[in-house]
């Protein structure tokens, strides 16, 4: 009975895709690398040290970790069944739609565009910017190009770090405007980037706690 009704809706999808011109040109890696590059954000290597010392032990960090993963499988299977009962374009907005009207579907449409993605993209451009630094002290928040101007209660300036940003910004637009197939390869890229990077701060990780001399011994919980 559930694999008749996944047929159907699998063939309404490709019914609605094909009558609105939409092409299916991401495979399943491309789609799971989106996924996974969605979910690891810059806030992983920046909450990370913040989160370390305000547990003041591994154990609660790790636990911490853990419980956050468990409740994004949650919200992950979540929109799984969602987009199975529902296999149109749109995401989170066509669920809200069909479950609490159209008015409620537009309100978050647009709160996505013009707030959450944007302020998102700035976040993780300057989070870019800030990393960029470490290695290339030249950019900086405080190696001005225009410096700080007085406007009413505000100062308009500037950096190297917010040009960058800028930059950045900037030139993954003009990416996912050269089409599907140059935006997916980059997307690819970044993920597998993040994703290696996160490997191998696992393995380092465990490679140095094995010994005894980096034991946190005064930590509450191991």
């Amino acid at each position: 009975m559930n694999a008749g009704i996944d047929r159907q809706s699998k063939a309404r999808g490709e019914r609605a895709a094909s009558a609105s011109g939409l092409v299916r040109a991401l495979g399943p890696i491309d789609a799971t690398m989106i996924v996974i590059g969605s979910m690891i954000g810059s806030g992983i290597f920046i909450v990370s040290a913040e989160s370390s010392r305000l547990s003041g032990a591994p154990g609660w960090l790790l636990l911490a970790w853990a419980i956050a993963g468990l409740m994004t499988i949650t919200g992950a299977l979540c929109c799984s069944e969602l987009a199975t009962m529902m296999p149109r374009a749109g995401g989170v907005y066509v669920f809200l739609r069909e479950a609490f009207g159209p008015s409620i579907g537009f309100l978050y449409g647009w709160t996505l565009f013009l707030v959450i993605q944007t302020g998102t993209i700035a976040a993780v451009a300057v989070a870019f910017a800030k990393f960029l630094g470490v290695f290339v002290p030249a950019v900086s928040a405080e190696a001005y190009l225009v410096s700080p101007k007085s406007s009413g209660r505000y100062a308009l300036s500037l950096s190297t770090e917010q040009l960058v940003a800028i930059a950045l910004v900037a030139l993954l637009t003009w990416t996912n405007t050269r089409g599907l197939e140059v935006g997916k390869i980059v997307q690819n890229i970044f993920t597998f980037t993040k994703t290696a990077a996160l490997a191998a701060v696992i393995v380092i990780g465990l490679s140095l706690g094995w010994r005894a001399n980096s034991a946190a011994l005064n930590s509450a919980w191991w």
